[in-house]
């Protein structure tokens, strides 16, 4: 019994203290929101944000999120610039969602469409 004990203790021991030391090196993440506006029918609210994972550059980020839940420090944006930018988020009267783009700002992404819903860029 003793034998079992050890022999089922000490792999879970060193998989676990692996597991917190490695996660010591990675740097979390957290998200900053500037501004939300939920979707004409409630269903998902837009989020304008800035990541920060330690020594990140500055950002600026828009995702759809489930009405009133909190954005996820992993969440999928559907458009990034590497600048830190007021994007003047709207909904405009079919639903759709209206960005403004900062002129000559550095875009990572740009989504036309995000979960099912069309973006237009300005």
């Amino acid at each position: 019994m003793p034998v079992l004990l050890i022999l089922t203790l000490g792999p879970a021991a060193f998989i676990g203290a692996t597991l917190w030391m490695v996660s010591a090196l990675v740097p979390a993440c957290s998200v900053a929101e500037r501004q939300r506006l939920p979707a004409p029918d409630e269903s998902f609210d837009l989020v304008v944000f800035a990541r920060d994972c330690g020594d990140t550059a500055p950002n600026t980020q828009a995702a759809l999120v489930p009405h009133g839940e909190e954005v996820p420090f992993d969440a999928a944006s559907f458009v990034s610039l590497a600048v830190e930018a007021d994007l003047s988020p709207r909904w405009d009267a079919y639903g759709n969602i209206e960005l403004t783009l900062p002129e000559g700002a550095e875009v990572l992404r740009q989504d036309e469409n995000v979960a099912g819903v069309s973006v237009i860029y300005q």
